[in-house]
C-alpha cells in the first residue's frame, strides 16, 4: 500500500512471480499492519511513572537501598553487588538494583551543591 515505485520495483524483483524456485509465488505487496498492542509491553506510562514518584517521596529508600548507597559512598561497588545479588536473588537484578542506587546517589550529591 505504501510503496514507492522504485520500492515496488525493487520488492518485485526479489520475487519470481514463478510457480517454481525458491522466490515463488504471486506477486503481492507486503501488507502495513498497525503496531499490536504487545510491542508496547514493559513501556513506562506517565501514570504509572508519576505514582512511582509518589511513593518513593513518601515511603523513601528500603534498607538494602540505604546500606547500598552507603557502600557506593565509600568506593565498595563490588561489595554492594554482593549485598544486592544475595538479598534479591540473581545477577541481573543485584547489577540494575547497584546502578539504581548510584543514581540516587548521584542525584542527590547533584542537589547539594
Amino acid at each position: 500500500a505504501g510503496y514507492s515505485p522504485l520500492e515496488r520495483r525493487e520488492a518485485v524483483r526479489k520475487m519470481s512471480g514463478l510457480a517454481v524456485g525458491l522466490k515463488k509465488g504471486f506477486l503481492v505487496e507486503k501488507r502495513q499492519l498497525a503496531p499490536r498492542p504487545a510491542s508496547r509491553k514493559g513501556k513506562l506510562g506517565k501514570h504509572v511513572k508519576f505514582v512511582r514518584e509518589v511513593i518513593r517521596e513518601i515511603a523513601g529508600y528500603s534498607p538494602l537501598e540505604r546500606r547500598c548507597i552507603e557502600l557506593l559512598r565509600n568506593g565498595r561497588d563490588k561489595r554492594c553487588l554482593k549485598l544486592c545479588k544475595k538479598r534479591l536473588g540473581t545477577h541481573k537484578r543485584a547489577k540494575s538494583k547497584r546502578e539504581q542506587c548510584a543514581v540516587f546517589l548521584r542525584t542527590s550529591q547533584r542537589k547539594a551543591k
